[in-house]
């Protein structure tokens, strides 16, 4: 049973061309990596071979994928193609894709079992918009975004996956929740495991602060007692800030 990690990933979303990212990629080759610390991160779709060949002592994951392993269904791309890429893990449930694909959670939950399925590590995205967060009802608004996607999986899948709590109304705002903030949702989020499955399970999986996360921030979050790390956005698209974020622990 997989243990609880510190992780740095970074989702680099619809960003860079080839060329791009081989300069991102040759900045990071030489990044010395922080004892105990998994980094990793998600290109866009078509890049995941070259990263994973240039950059091969950190996870490469995928930023989305479509149920399916195959079918009619054009346009997309399915777990088994973005495996087959090099892709060890998945983002799932991005405030994005909900927002603007409108992934619901009966499809997320869907990703979910299909991900694992394929052999392939989910990370959970979860969050609250600016409207719940403003009359106080952010914990119940994530709790059933994992009870509806997440929580209806085996005590081992569950711990083969990570979560990531990111509070929409910090996503490329440039705000950021405060330590408090964070520190809440994901001891909450701990605690709601622990209720569904058990202690061990709740101190085994790691769960990430996503949402304007940058060099300047990460030490005061990364040292809050239930933040394992980051999901970092724009942050991770220059090697050196990235690496001081990865060093922020």
């Amino acid at each position: 049973m997989e243990q609880r990690k510190k992780r740095v990933l970074g989702n680099w979303k619809m960003n860079l061309t080839s060329h791009e990212v081989r300069q991102l990629a040759e900045g990071m080759k030489e990044m010395p990596l922080a004892d105990g610390v998994e980094v990793g991160v998600f290109p866009g779709f078509p890049y995941i071979s070259m990263v994973k060949e240039l950059l091969p002592q950190i996870r490469v994951g995928a930023q989305n994928f479509y149920p399916q392993e195959n079918g009619a269904f054009t346009g997309e791309v399915s777990v088994l193609q973005i495996k087959d890429l090099g892709a060890t893990m998945v983002l799932i449930g991005h405030s994005e894709r909900r927002a603007i694909f409108n992934e619901d959670h009966l499809f997320l939950k869907k990703k979910v079992d299909a991900s694992l399925n394929a052999g392939i590590k989910p990370v959970f995205c979860c969050g609250e918009p600016f409207e719940i967060r403003n009359t106080g009802g952010e914990l119940s608004f994530v709790k059933q975004q994992l009870e509806d996607s997440l929580f209806h999986l085996s005590k081992p899948n569950l711990m083969k996956s990570v979560i990531a709590y990111e509070p929409v109304w910090a996503i490329g705002t440039g705000l950021t929740a405060t330590t408090e903030q964070a520190e809440e949702m994901h001891r909450s989020i701990r605690g709601w495991i622990s209720e569904k499955y058990d202690e061990e399970t709740a101190n085994g999986i790691s769960i990430l602060y996503g949402g304007s996360c940058n060099a300047s921030n990460a030490k005061e979050l990364f040292a809050c007692p239930n933040v394992d790390g980051g999901l970092i956005g724009g942050a991770s698209l220059k090697a050196d800030t990235f690496q001081a974020i990865v060093n922020s622990f």
